[in-house]
């Protein structure tokens, strides 16, 4: 209590509490805040119903896909063709990333498009269904590795590295999600719609589902071993925030990512926000890096500013401009339009958004290895947020 007109000193934040509340934002920024949004979706359907819920989450993550999912498919793109040439041709790297630059950035690419070309020229919802399928295939293959980087770097960036051993059974966790994550729940084969294409599924018989199903388990069991060594032996578990964004990568987003269906829409932009956040770790000490001597470059904030409205509006081109488009003038308004009707009324965004995804699952994979130097802009450290781990 204080007497009346007595003057309160003003509070003044420590490093300490500084470096919580930038520890406690990463922790909500790689996954953590999917554990609060799961009560939240709940207390959301109970007050106004499933219907209404779903209405409003769809509502608002659709247009929020604008600023978040759809800028996080464009900044890959700003990333990895920037000086895309010298890297895969003028010998910066060793030979096997030379090979991964030009497969991701020149091979895929084309037989993608080539795909896409052939699909839509013969109006085929068959081919542009296995296009299709081929995303789902692979997006549990780029949550997981995305998951790995998570636990990985932001561990090393604490001082908490993982041994060989360790890593393997990581990695076998990973790939065991992925696949019961595809593999589940077994499918005869059923008629779907993506995108306005209707296609047929591929079969996924139970004995896959049950195999995987067993795969995943034991290799939960093993990552649990790895973990309870290491507290053994060092009384150390790895950081709270990197496991936790594993864990909800793996668990929440991709093998149960349906157990909440409001969640189901939310998912795909907290997966974006987790990758934004890496970005935005890599491109603001590179630009740490360049605003000082001897290059005395743009300032940081002009810098990640620049990136940020380039991502947006490129992002906007892919999924919004573009595909409106090439549909509004090939489509709707043809004569010719019912040659697509086997692919719904917007079949080039069908196509572009499908291109997109699984190039960007190449190019992201070539990005964040550790072969890659730029990399290393990721385990710089933040004076005031990292130096205490």
């Amino acid at each position: 209590m204080t007497s009346a007109g007595a003057t309160l000193p003003v509070p003044i934040a420590t490093p300490r509490g500084a470096a919580f509340r930038a520890r406690l934002l990463e922790f909500l920024l790689v996954g953590g805040a999917t554990l609060v949004l799961f009560p939240l979706a709940w207390l959301l359907r109970r007050a106004v119903g499933l219907d209404a819920a779903e209405l409003a989450i769809g509502f608002l993550t659709f247009h929020a896909a604008s600023v978040i999912n759809d800028p996080h498919f464009a900044v890959t793109y700003l990333l990895f063709y920037k000086d895309a040439r010298r890297r895969a041709f003028d010998g910066v790297f060793a030979p096997a990333q030379r090979a991964r630059y030009i497969v991701a950035g020149l091979v895929v690419p084309l037989a993608l498009l080539a795909w896409a070309i052939g699909a839509l020229s013969t109006g085929s919802a068959r081919a542009m269904g296995f296009m299709i399928q081929l995303m789902f295939l692979l997006v549990g293959w780029h949550y997981v590795k995305q998951g790995f980087g998570v636990l990985t770097v932001l561990s090393a960036r604490r001082g908490f590295r993982f041994g060989p051993v360790e890593r393997k059974v990581i990695l076998a966790h990973c790939f065991s999600a992925w696949a019961y994550a595809w593999a589940s729940p077994a499918d005869p084969g059923r008629e779907v719609v993506e995108k306005g294409v209707v296609y047929t599924s591929l079969a996924h018989p139970p004995a896959l589902e049950l195999v995987t199903g067993l795969a995943f388990g034991l290799s939960a069991l093993a990552l649990l071993w790895v973990i309870a060594r290491r507290w053994r032996t060092e009384r150390r578990p790895p950081p709270l925030a990197p496991l936790t964004g594993f864990l909800v990568t793996l668990w929440l987003w991709t093998v149960y990512s349906s157990l909440d269906r409001l969640m189901v829409y939310v998912i795909p932009a907290l997966h974006s926000v987790q990758y934004l956040y890496f970005v935005w770790l890599l491109k603001r000490n590179e630009a740490r890096d360049a605003e000082g001597p001897p290059l005395f470059g743009r300032p940081t904030a002009l810098r990640l500013a620049i990136l940020a409205a380039s991502a947006v509006g490129l992002g906007w081109v892919l999924f919004r401009g573009a595909p409106a488009l090439l549909d509004g003038a090939l489509v709707l308004s043809s004569s010719d339009g019912e040659a697509m009707t086997d692919m719904g009324p917007t079949p080039y965004f069908a196509a572009i958004y499908v291109f997109v995804n699984i190039h960007h699952y190449f190019m992201d994979n070539v990005i964040w290895r550790r072969e890659n130097p730029d990399t290393t802009y990721l385990l710089r450290q933040d004076d005031r947020a990292d130096a205490t781990g």
